[in-house]
């Protein structure tokens, strides 16, 4: 059966929901705060559909919800344990997999990732993050498990909101790479037991230096 083509609507539709999620993510429409369809417009110089459709798109993912109006949801305590225990959860399985499905290629790339992550003293927060952004997603990509990936992506974006990349200091940042190194080793010798192990205790301490520091 022939695939269905993306219409133009559709497209400006995307492009609006991401060009949302990029203003929430990054701080410049904040949690809580209540959003006009009429002032969306004029400030993304779109029609009223197109913005309508991203809303929804939006409110689907977790960024809004509609109470007389569209608001930016906020984060409570009792939703940041549970974002990180989806992580964990994700995160243990898609390494499991990925110590049964990564090709070589893979394995190579996240090698390279890891030692782009090492000099942690010259490297920007901009640059460590987007190193161990691309680091997890490659894992999730070697899972070679599609509906995986999907959940993968939607708790990134609440990572996101959540300023998790932000709130290390330069030894935790150490530490990490030093976790990505144990996962990445299980990994190489298809111990899919340690892997899944790695990834979740790799989680798990993060959720331990992240959840005191957050301020909600």
């Amino acid at each position: 059966m022939a695939s269905r083509k993306t219409s133009a609507g559709e497209f400006i539709a995307s492009d609006v929901r991401n060009r949302l999620r990029s203003m929430i993510l990054g701080a410049e429409l904040k949690p809580g705060q209540r959003l006009v369809e009429d002032d969306l417009c004029e400030r993304l110089n779109v029609g009223r559909t197109p913005v309508r459709e991203a809303l929804l798109l939006l409110q689907g993912e977790g960024f809004l919800s509609r109470e007389r109006g569209w608001v930016v949801e906020t984060i409570d305590r009792t939703q940041v344990r549970a974002i990180f225990e989806s992580r964990a959860a994700i995160e243990a399985a898609t390494a499991r997999l990925a110590a049964r499905h990564a090709d070589p290629a893979e394995l190579d790339q996240l090698a390279r990732l890891i030692e782009a992550m090492e000099p942690v003293e010259t490297l920007t927060r901009a640059d460590l993050n987007s190193l161990n952004t691309q680091f997890h997603k490659l894992i999730v990509t070697a899972s070679k498990n599609l509906f995986l990936a999907q959940f993968h992506e939607r708790t990134q974006f609440h990572y996101w909101m959540l300023r998790v990349p932000i709130l290390f200091s330069e030894a935790e940042v150490k530490e990490t790479n030093l976790q990505h190194r144990r996962i990445f080793q299980a990994l190489v010798d298809r111990n899919e037991d340690e892997a899944e192990r790695a990834a979740r205790y790799h989680v798990e301490a993060t959720m331990a230096i992240v959840e005191p520091a957050i301020d909600l």
